[in-house]
C-alpha cells in the first residue's frame, strides 16, 4: 500500500489528494442530501416539455435578472459537482440533470426530455418520488 500511495504522490500532491478525498465525501453527502431534497419537489410535469415555464416572469426585471443569474450560477456548480461525481462518489447523472435544468441555454428543454427520458434515471427519480408520497414525473410522448 505505501508503495501504491508513493507512486501517486509522484504525480498528485498530498494536499492534493487530501482535498480531492474530502470534497468527495462532501459531494457524496451533499447529493445524498440535496437530490431527493430538490427532485421530490418538483412539479409532476416539471419536464414535459408541453408545459411551459415561466420563471419569475411576475417581478420587477432587475430582480429577474439577478434571479437568473443566481440561477444560472447555481446550475453551473451542480453540473460541474455532477460531472465530478460521475469519477468521484456520488450522484453524477442526477445532480448533472439538475444543474442543466436550472441553466439557461437554447435547447435546454430537448436536452432534459432526453436525459429524463432515459429509463434508469426516470425509473430512480420516480422511485425516489414514491418513497415521499409523490406522484410520477410526467414525460411528453415522442410522438
Amino acid at each position: 500500500m505505501d508503495g501504491l500511495l508513493s507512486a501517486i504522490q509522484q504525480y498528485i500532491s498530498t494536499e492534493t489528494l487530501v482535498t480531492l478525498t474530502v470534497l468527495s465525501v462532501v459531494f457524496f453527502v451533499g447529493s445524498l442530501i440535496a437530490i431527493p431534497f430538490i427532485l421530490v419537489r418538483l412539479p409532476a410535469d416539471f419536464f414535459d416539455t408541453r408545459v411551459p415555464r415561466n420563471w419569475m416572469e411576475n417581478h420587477h426585471p432587475v430582480l429577474r435578472l439577478l434571479g437568473h443569474i443566481v440561477k444560472n450560477a447555481v446550475g453551473a456548480i451542480f453540473l460541474f459537482a455532477g460531472f465530478l461525481m460521475l469519477f468521484l462518489p456520488g450522484q453524477g447523472i442526477l445532480t448533472m440533470l439538475i444543474g442543466v435544468t436550472m441553466l439557461d441555454f437554447p435547447g435546454k428543454r430537448k436536452l432534459e426530455a432526453k436525459m429524463i427520458g432515459h429509463p434508469a434515471v426516470l425509473s430512480a427519480i420516480n422511485n425516489m418520488r414514491q418513497k415521499f408520497g409523490t406522484p410520477p414525473l410526467i414525460i411528453a410522448s415522442d410522438s
